[in-house]
């Protein structure tokens, strides 16, 4: 999953940023709404963690301009414990859902992977199917009940993939899941990973479209 962090201040940034790539998250870090809104106009991303505080534009308008091109990118704001009619503004403004400053970094977590489980149209929190089992919340995975250890990039192709039985997903849109901004990316890294999956959990849990992709059959 690829997030988009807009956090104007560098410590707060780098220690968010730290924490959702440990998480398996690729991310892009935008430290102002200009920024922000050149990077959301460009690129697809699964979720935006926006703080409203911004420089050269606030987060209010990068919002509006976000759901003013009818993106439904989910949006997790952060506001001040005490900005109340602010937190109000963002949700009318669009948000779905908001998260307080200074953060707790386990509700900040639990936040961002119930508005990705939402925007999948999932309600449980693993993900099932055909005996694979995916825990984001614990980051543990299991084929036919027998543990299994996958590297962040393994599973960055492979939840996109599970989210969505039936759905091809082009190399591209794999590799946007796989990388952030300044991210060596190579050639056959998706191939590379697809090959560790089949490894890991059996040559038919991820199948190639000729001409067009992968997916996870029905």
């Amino acid at each position: 999953m690829r997030l988009l962090l807009v956090e104007d201040d560098t410590m707060i940034g780098e220690a968010v940023r730290d924490l959702l790539r440990a998480e398996h998250y690729a991310v892009d870090w935008a430290t102002d709404g200009d920024m922000a809104d050149a990077a959301l106009a460009t690129q697809q991303y699964d979720l935006v963690l926006l703080d409203l505080g911004l420089p050269r534009r606030d987060g209010l308008a990068v919002l509006r301009s976000l759901r003013a091109r009818k993106d439904r990118t989910p949006v997790l704001i952060a506001t001040a414990r005490d900005g109340v009619a602010q937190r109000v503004e963002g949700l009318d403004a669009g948000a779905d859902d908001y998260v307080l400053k200074p953060y707790d970094l386990d509700e900040l977590l639990a936040r961002i992977r119930a508005l990705l489980r939402r925007a999948s149209g999932r309600a449980e929190p693993v993900y099932e199917h055909q005996g694979v089992t995916l825990n984001p919340g614990t980051r543990e995975a299991t084929v036919q009940g027998r543990p299994v250890v996958l590297s962040a990039r393994e599973w960055a192709v492979l939840e996109p993939l599970l989210a969505r039985p039936g759905m091809v997903l082009s190399r591209q849109q794999l590799e946007d899941k796989l990388y952030g901004w300044g991210d060596e990316v190579s050639s056959n890294a998706v191939e590379v990973y697809v090959h560790g999956l089949r490894k890991k959990l059996g040559p038919h849990v991820v199948l190639n479209v000729r001409g067009l992709g992968y997916m996870v059959p029905k």
